[in-house]
């Protein structure tokens, strides 16, 4: 009689049953998909160097966990809803565990319902709504870098309380954009400003004529940029063509990135405010990180590709400590572990979704004053994580009672 597979058995039983041991049930690799824009306005910020940025926190991470190798998967979610939800579904079915980076808003709200039913992790590195803390707030969705909130509060309370207090919005046409400028306008009244008009552009928009007539017949002194990337670029370039800086229009990108002001060169972009939640400037930790990344990319990284290596190591930390991939204990675990990496110190991720980090108010520097390349800016103020982003309370999340 061959009494092995009845041994097997009944170890198996003695230790599913003796308490506080735990067999894991992962047997699966983890896998971790980078859903990125990698061809179009948001891929110098976010694209293939956010890949790179994910495979060196699995590098730095020993490259396996729970006695499996980690392993990345990555595509190109075309900043379209729909396509990229069609891509999110397939990976989640065929055993991806999480997927991060995820460009544009409203293909964050949508990967978000699609993580929430299928009990899959979202980590949102690049995509910034306010919204995806607020009312449509997920248990299983971590918004990791920045969201227009911060960026109202850095950039666009600061320009009002140094008298800029008649505004003009230049603004993306979808969930970002509205969403940004919604909350940049209430900073403005709130502070005693006015909001004179707006107008609103596709995404992907090569000729910016006509918004900018509108908001230079406006009269407003501040023209806000409420969109991003190639987009806000371009507008900052026609600005200047028309002369809206020349007649006393003072231009404000509400959201920009290093690579936007490395692409439109310090010429153009001295003397622009910008809030950021990494520089990679800022100390000895985030160059030491930077330059590692300047060899694998050629330039240096950007927030949201900052952003990226720091949400997936703190993941992978969490699924190490719980000795599970199970989501709902390796969100609980990520909340309770505070966040200590080169970008982000005594950082914290609430029952909302949003990870608390101090913010970053810069001013791009003049040529004349930079020193570099990647030399770009000014440090203004360092704004404390509770005052940068929403009170718990005030968003609407289901979530907080």
């Amino acid at each position: 009689m061959n009494r092995k597979p009845i041994v097997r058995a009944l170890i198996a039983l003695t230790f599913s049953i003796l308490p506080g041991v735990a067999i894991c049930a992962d047997t699966d690799p983890v896998k971790i998909g980078v859903l990125a824009d990698m061809s179009g306005v948001y891929a110098d910020i976010g694209g293939q160097g956010s890949v790179e940025a994910v495979k060196m926190a699995i590098e730095d991470f020993g490259g396996s966990v729970l006695g499996k190798p980690i392993e990345v998967v990555s595509a190109d979610g075309q900043n379209k809803p729909d396509v990229a939800s069609g891509i999110a579904r397939n990976w989640y079915d065929s055993g991806v565990d999480v997927i991060t980076d995820i460009p544009a808003s409203g293909m964050a709200l949508a990967i978000m319902q699609l993580s929430k039913d299928k009990k899959k992790i979202a980590m949102v590195t690049s995509a910034g709504s306010s919204d995806i803390t607020g009312k449509s707030c997920s248990p299983y969705t971590a918004h990791w870098t920045w969201d227009t909130y911060a960026m109202s509060h850095g950039t666009g309370e600061t320009i009002v309380k140094r008298g800029g207090k008649d505004w003009f919005f230049i603004t993306a046409d979808y969930v970002f954009g509205q969403t940004l400028e919604r909350d940049t306008a209430a900073v403005v009244t709130a502070n005693g400003g006015k909001v004179l008009g707006s107008v609103k552009h596709p995404l992907n928009t090569s000729d910016f004529s006509s918004y900018l007539l509108q908001a230079q017949s406006s009269g407003a002194k501040i023209i806000g940029l409420a969109n991003g990337g190639a987009d806000t670029t371009n507008t900052v370039k026609q600005a200047i063509e028309f002369g809206l800086p020349k007649s006393g229009a003072q231009l404000v990108a509400l959201i920009a990135f290093i690579s936007d002001i490395h692409s439109l060169g310090l010429k153009d972009a001295q003397g622009l405010m910008l809030t950021e939640a990494f520089y990679w400037d800022l100390d000895d930790a985030t160059r030491a990180w930077s330059q590692r990344f300047y060899q694998r990319n050629k330039r240096m990284p950007s927030m949201t590709q900052a952003g990226a290596y720091s949400a997936v190591t703190h993941y992978l930390k969490a699924v190490k400590a719980v000795g599970s991939k199970d989501a709902d204990q390796v969100m609980a675990q990520m909340r309770a572990t505070p966040i200590d990496d080169f970008m982000t110190h005594n950082g914290t991720l609430r029952i909302d979704g949003r990870v608390l980090r101090d913010m970053y108010l810069f001013q791009v520097k003049k040529p004349e004053e930079s020193k570099g390349e990647w030399d770009l800016y000014r440090l203004v103020a360092t704004i404390p994580a509770a005052e940068a982003f929403r009170p718990l309370g005030d968003g609407g999340c289901p979530l907080v009672r």
